[in-house]
């Protein structure tokens, strides 16, 4: 009877402590430095997100959280190393849709599977792609460019961050409402991109809005459109997409999450999401995403589980209707 008594004794202290442990792991998320992977080149948009955020989580916890840009593949080497890391909470990904969504709709070839490898934690902000030229282009709004494409009077191609990005994507779909037939030209990123848009070694391309706010301003690239249904506050004098004719449910946006591996621990999940939600909401932080176009967000696992599976059925539906696929 004794031992019996013991056991129940043992049993009951091993399940207590069970539980406890996801708030004990919690409670000590973070006691090291935090690896950020970008998984695009320095420069770019998500890179100027991850950087920020990572400076204010680890101002909020006072740990370092080190940015790693690994980038290549549009996106898939730095989400596979996420997806092969620990799940302990001291690897995360900022990633854009292109290495968690949208390669795969397109039919890219991942070493990884993002709904099994990878959990999601939370949204950090979204933001409009840009159409822009180099001003060199003698066009002066996306009804002239069109018009002209369409005419044979220029022969364009557009820069994106890659094959299966969510600028591909808005390219194919712009070709499909103009009947245009531009040629898409993917890059190692939006750092790339944008500085062959500079040099006027390709005439147009879609991609981010922060890489592309600081030239805007200086005249240095012209923005014709933004990919949104309504105007940018970081650009408020240049049209929406769907302000053109035939346009009018045009959308495209580039978003920046943050992804765990898969396994991670629950309760460091949502407190990770709680801190990153909190600094975004700071005042600061919102006026430096909202300089860059970014509109902050900030919301539950549970919420951006929602928003991706509504993204999800968006694009599969024009990958189908576009017949986007990558070799």
């Amino acid at each position: 009877m004794k031992t019996m008594r013991r056991l129940r004794c043992v049993l009951g202290l091993l399940a207590g402590l069970t539980a406890a442990a996801p708030a004990m792991a919690a409670d000590a998320w973070p006691s090291r430095a935090v690896r950020v992977i970008a998984p695009y080149p320095a420069g770019g948009g998500v890179d100027f997100v991850t950087r920020l955020i990572a400076q204010k989580l680890s101002a909020r916890t006072g740990q370092s959280f080190v940015v790693e840009n690994r980038s290549g593949a549009s996106g898939l080497i730095g989400a596979d190393a996420v997806a092969k890391s620990a799940p302990d909470g001291y690897t995360m990904l900022v990633a854009s849709p292109a290495e968690v969504l949208v390669g795969a709709i397109a039919g890219q070839r991942a070493p990884y599977d993002a709904q099994r490898d990878l959990k999601a934690v939370t949204l950090i902000g979204e933001t409009p792609l840009v159409i822009a030229v180099n001003p060199a282009v003698p066009v002066q709004s996306m009804g002239d460019l069109i018009a002209q494409a369409k005419e044979g009077k220029l022969q364009l191609s557009y820069g994106t961050p890659g094959n299966g990005s969510s600028m591909h994507f808005a390219g194919e779909s712009l070709n499909m409402i103009a009947g245009t037939s531009i040629l898409h030209v993917p890059y190692k990123g939006a750092a790339p991109a944008v500085a062959d848009l500079l040099g006027n070694q390709i005439p147009l391309g879609i991609v981010g809005m922060p890489p592309v706010v600081p030239h805007q301003k200086s005249g240095k690239l012209k923005v014709l459109a933004v990919t949104s249904q309504k105007r940018s506050s970081a650009m408020p004098d240049v049209p929406a997409m769907a302000e053109l004719p035939g346009f009018e449910q045009y959308r495209f946006t580039n978003w920046m999450g943050v992804y765990v591996p898969a396994g991670t621990p629950q309760a460091v999940v949502d407190k990770l999401a709680t801190d990153i939600a909190e600094a975004v909401r700071q005042e600061d932080t919102r006026r430096q995403l909202l300089e860059q176009g970014v509109e902050p967000v900030g919301n539950t696992p549970a919420e951006f589980a929602k928003f991706l599976d509504s993204e999800r059925q968006r694009y599969e539906t024009i990958a189908r209707q576009r017949n986007i696929h990558i070799e």
